[in-house]
C-alpha cells in the first residue's frame, strides 16, 4: 500500500466521527435533490404517459345547449384535428349510511361512438354496457378511482343520485381513471370523499335532462405546431350562440393545473434545500482541512523532502474530501430513493393514473453527484492549494503565534466578564471568518426547521381565512342556472336556517388592452354576514359601493390600474361585452377573482334579480336535516357542508404537513450537530495544549469544558436570531416562487414554530455538547503537554 494511501485511511480512522457529521450532512442535500426532482420526475413521467394513452385534449368546451351537428363545425375550426362532444351534469350523490353530501360529476359515454379524447380506463370491475337503462331499473356506472379508494366503493355497490329533479339508483360496475381528471376535487379542493366522477351511458343522460341530440361540453386535439390563440377565438366565435361559457385550453383545465402548480412547487423545494445543505457541507469540508494542513504541517514538509510533488499531495486531500462526499452520496441516495417513494405515495393518494411508480434517472443521479463534487471541491480548494503551496523548510518550523488583543468585550469597556468568557471571545475574534460560517450554518439549521412548520401555519391561516373569516355560513347551495332569488325566502323558512345569503356567479373574461383572463365574477353581498372577501393580512373588503374589484394578482397580469376601464365578456345567458372601471384590488391568497355586489352585478347585466347559490347559517344539529330538506327543492342543484369538507380536507393535508416537518426537521439536526460538534472538535484540536495546561494548573474538568464549550453557547445564541430571521426570508422566498393563479401562501410563521426550531437545534447542540465533552474528559494531559519547543 502507497505511502500516501496508508496515511489516508489512518485520517479517516481518526477522524471517523467528523467525517460522518459531514457525509451526513451531504446525504441530507443529495436526498433532499433526489426526494423533490425524482418525484417531479415520477410525477411528470405518469402525466405524460397517460396523457398520451388516454389522448388527454388540448383544449375545452362549455356550451348551454348545442345541437351535435354543431360538431362537423367545429373540426373546421383552424388548427383543430378532432372534436369530441359529451354531456356533463353535477348531481347530489347519496351513499346509504352516509349522512354527508357528495357531489358527483355524471359523464355520458357514447356506447356506439366510443371516446376518442379523454379515453376511460377501467382499473378494476368491467366497463359500461350497450343498451340504456329503463327508468324503473338501475343506472350503471363507473366510478372515479379516488372517490370509489376515499368511500370504499367497488363493483356492485350502489348509490342514489339527485338527476335532474328525480331519485335514480347507480350501479357500480367498475372503477375507472381519466386524464382529465387525474386530480378530483370540487372547485379545486382536494376533497375526494365529497366529490366523484360518474361515467353513464350518454342516452340516460340526455334523456333524463332533455338533451337527445345535444351536448354541453367539447374537447379538442390540436393538430401538430396548429397555434392555439385563433383556435380558441374561432371556437369561441362557434359556440357563442349556443350559450358557450367558456373556451380554454390546458392550462386553465382544473386537474392538469393542479398538476402543474405541484411539479413547479417541488422543483423549488428540490433547488434550494439541496444548495443549503451542499453550501454548509462544504463550509465543514474547507475547515476541517484547512485544519488538517494546519496540523499536519511537519508530514507535508517530509513527505515533500521524499520527493512527492505538490500535485500528489494536493491530490491526496482531495481524496480526503471526495471519500467523505462519497460516502455521502451513497447515503444520499439511499435516502432520495426511500423519501422519494414515500413522498410519491403520498401523491399518489391525490393524483391518480393507472400506473405511478417512483423511478430515478441515471441522468438526475449524474447531475446530483456531479454538483455535489464539485460543491465539495469549491469548498476546499483554497485548504487543499494552501498544502501544496507550504515550502519544506516553512513547514518543518511551527506556525507562527496568533496574536492577541483587547477583546470586543474589552473594547466596549465591559470589565465583568470572567477570564474563560474573555479566552472564549478571544479565539472566536481571531479567526471570524471560521465563526460567521459556524453561525451561518446554525442559523441554515434554525430556518430549515421553521420552514418545514411554515406549510402548516400557511394552511392554517389559509383555512382560517377561506372557512372561518371568509364563509361564515355552514351550507352553500348552487343552482344549474341563475333563478329568481325569491328562492332564498323558500330556503330560510326550512326548519333550522337562521340566515340566508345569496350570490350571483357569471363565468367571464377580463381583458384590458391585449390582455385577457378567464374568471368568475362573484356578486356577493354589500355587507355581508355569510360569505366575505378577506385578503392576506386576514382584513374583510367590502363590496358595498365600490364598483368591480380584481384580485391584485389579475390587475397585475392584466396591467389594469384603479380607475382603468376593464373590458367583461359575458359567457353565459345573453352574451354581450360590457366596460366597467376597476375601482379597487384585493390582495387575496385564492385564484384570479373578480367581485361586485351582487345587486349592483345584477343591475350591470340587466336580467333581474337573479341568483345562482346561497349560503346559509343553520341551527346547531339541523344541518343533516337541512340538507335533506333540500333534495325536494328542484332549482337547488347541489349543496356540500362546509363542515364537511374541512374535516375531508384535513384528513390529507394534516398528515402530510406533519410528515414533511418530520423529516425537514430531522434534516435541520443533522446540520447544527454537524456544524456544532465539528466546531467543537477543530477547537479541541487547536486548544488542548491550553486546556491541558489549564488543569495541570489546578483548574477543574468542569471549568476547562466551560472554555471551550463556551464558544459552542455563544454561537447557537448568535445563531437563534439569526436563523429565525433567515427563516422569515426563506420562508418569504419560497412563497414568492411558489406563487401561482391558483394559490398565493401566506407568509406567516406562528410563535410555536420559532420556539419547536430552536429547541430542535438547541437539543441537537446539547447532543454534541455532550460528546465533545466526553473527550475533553479523556484529554491525557501527558500526551498533549509533548509539544515542540
Amino acid at each position: 500500500m502507497r505511502t500516501l494511501t496508508r496515511k489516508l485511511w489512518r485520517d479517516l480512522r481518526r477522524m471517523w466521527s467528523q467525517a460522518l457529521t459531514i457525509a451526513l450532512v451531504v446525504a441530507c442535500g443529495v436526498g433532499g435533490f433526489l426526494t423533490s426532482l425524482s418525484a417531479v420526475e415520477s410525477l411528470e413521467g405518469a402525466r405524460d404517459g397517460f396523457y398520451a394513452s388516454g389522448r388527454f385534449a388540448d383544449l375545452f368546451a362549455g356550451v348551454k345547449n348545442a345541437p351535435l351537428s354543431l360538431a362537423s363545425r367545429l373540426r373546421e375550426a383552424p388548427g383543430v384535428a378532432d372534436v369530441q362532444t359529451t354531456l356533463e351534469q353535477v348531481v347530489r350523490v347519496e351513499i346509504p349510511g352516509v349522512p354527508e353530501p357528495v357531489i358527483g360529476q355524471l359523464i355520458g359515454i357514447d356506447q356506439l361512438h366510443p371516446h376518442r379524447m379523454n379515453l376511460v380506463t377501467v382499473a378494476a370491475g368491467r366497463g359500461l354496457r350497450g343498451g340504456p337503462a329503463r327508468a324503473d331499473h338501475d343506472i350503471e356506472t363507473l366510478v372515479s378511482q379516488a372517490f370509489a379508494r376515499a368511500r370504499g366503493l367497488g363493483p356492485g355497490s350502489r348509490l342514489r343520485a339527485l338527476i335532474n329533479g328525480k331519485q335514480r339508483t347507480l350501479l357500480v360496475v367498475g372503477v375507472a381513471l381519466s386524464p382529465e381528471f387525474i386530480f378530483a376535487g370540487l372547485w379545486g379542493m382536494p376533497d375526494a370523499r365529497g366529490f366523484g366522477i360518474f361515467w353513464i351511458d350518454r342516452e340516460v343522460l340526455a334523456a333524463a335532462y332533455n338533451m337527445e341530440g345535444a351536448f354541453n361540453r367539447a374537447a379538442f386535439k390540436l393538430a401538430p405546431g396548429a397555434r392555439v390563440e385563433p383556435a380558441i377565438a374561432a371556437i369561441a366565435a362557434m359556440v357563442k350562440a349556443y350559450g358557450g361559457r367558456e373556451v380554454f385550453d390546458r392550462s386553465q383545465q382544473v386537474s392538469h393545473a393542479m398538476l402543474d402548480n405541484e411539479v413547479r412547487q417541488q422543483r423549488v423545494m428540490g433547488t434550494i434545500l439541496p444548495a443549503i445543505f451542499l453550501g454548509v457541507a462544504a463550509f465543514l469540508l474547507n475547515v476541517v482541512v484547512a485544519r488538517m494542513v494546519s496540523t499536519q504541517r511537519e508530514q507535508i514538509a517530509t513527505l515533500k523532502a521524499l520527493g512527492y510533488a505538490n500535485a500528489a499531495i494536493g491530490a491526496h486531500y482531495l481524496q480526503f474530501v471526495l471519500l467523505i462526499v462519497g460516502a455521502g452520496l451513497v447515503l444520499g441516495v439511499g435516502l432520495g430513493k426511500e423519501l422519494g417513494y414515500l413522498l410519491t405515495r403520498l401523491y399518489a393518494e391525490t393524483f391518480h393514473f393507472p400506473t405511478f411508480e417512483h423511478r430515478i434517472s441515471p441522468a438526475l443521479l449524474l447531475i446530483g453527484a456531479a454538483i455535489t463534487a464539485g460543491t465539495a471541491i469549491a469548498g476546499t480548494v483554497h485548504a487543499i492549494a494552501a498544502s501544496a503551496r507550504l515550502a519544506p523548510a516553512e513547514a518543518m518550523r511551527p506556525p507562527a503565534p496568533p496574536r492577541f488583543g483587547p477583546t470586543l468585550l474589552e473594547r466596549l469597556g465591559i470589565q465583568a466578564a470572567g477570564p474563560a468568557l474573555r479566552m472564549t471571545v478571544r479565539n472566536m475574534e481571531r479567526r471570524p471568518a471560521r465563526t460567521s460560517l459556524a453561525i451561518a450554518g446554525v442559523a441554515a439549521a434554525v430556518a430549515i426547521v421553521i420552514m418545514g412548520n411554515f406549510f402548516r401555519d400557511a394552511i392554517d391561516v389559509v383555512v382560517d381565512n377561506q372557512f372561518t373569516l371568509g364563509l361564515r355560513g355552514d351550507i352553500s347551495m348552487w343552482t344549474t342556472d341563475p333563478v329568481n332569488d325569491s328562492v332564498r325566502h323558500e330556503l330560510r323558512r326550512l326548519p333550522g336556517v337562521r340566515h340566508v345569503e345569496s350570490l350571483r356567479f357569471v363565468t367571464v373574461n377580463v381583458g384590458h388592452a391585449q390582455r385577457q383572463e378567464r374568471t368568475i365574477l362573484r356578486g356577493y353581498a354589500g355587507r355581508p354576514e355569510l360569505y366575505r372577501v378577506i385578503d392576506m393580512a386576514q382584513r374583510e373588503t367590502l363590496l358595498d359601493g365600490r364598483g368591480l374589484v380584481l384580485t391584485d394578482r389579475l390587475a397585475d397580469k392584466l396591467g389594469l390600474e384603479i380607475g382603468e376601464l376593464v373590458r367583461i365578456e359575458v359567457l353565459e345567458g345573453r352574451q354581450r361585452t360590457l366596460m366597467v372601471p376597476l375601482r379597487a384590488t384585493v390582495d387575496e391568497m385564492f385564484g384570479l377573482n373578480a367581485y361586485m355586489e351582487r345587486t349592483a352585478l345584477n343591475r350591470l347585466l340587466a336580467d333581474g334579480d337573479l341568483s345562482t347559490g346561497f349560503v346559509l347559517s343553520v341551527e346547531p344539529g339541523t344541518e343533516a336535516r337541512v340538507l335533506a330538506a333540500s333534495k325536494a327543492m328542484p332549482r337547488v342543484a347541489g349543496a356540500w357542508s362546509k363542515h364537511t369538507m374541512l374535516r375531508n380536507m384535513e384528513d390529507i393535508t394534516a398528515r402530510n404537513v406533519r410528515i414533511m416537518s418530520a423529516i425537514l426537521t430531522t434534516f435541520a439536526a443533522v446540520i447544527a450537530v454537524g456544524v456544532v460538534y465539528n466546531n467543537a472538535r477543530i477547537a479541541l484540536s487547536e486548544r488542548a495544549w491550553e486546556l491541558a495546561s489549564l488543569r495541570v494548573l489546578g483548574f477543574t474538568r468542569a471549568e476547562v469544558s466551560a472554555m471551550l464549550l463556551g464558544e459552542m453557547a455563544i454561537v447557537l445564541a448568535v445563531a437563534l436570531p439569526a436563523g429565525m430571521l433567515m427563516g422569515r426570508a426563506l420562508v418569504g422566498l419560497i412563497a414568492e416562487l411558489m406563487k401561482s393563479d391558483q394559490l398565493h401562501f401566506p407568509v406567516v410563521i406562528r410563535a410555536p414554530t420559532y420556539a419547536w426550531a430552536a429547541l430542535a437545534v438547541l437539543g441537537a447542540g446539547l447532543a454534541s455538547a455532550l460528546v465533545v465533552r466526553r473527550h475533553i474528559d479523556r484529554l491525557n494531559l501527558v500526551e498533549v503537554l509533548k509539544t515542540r519547543e
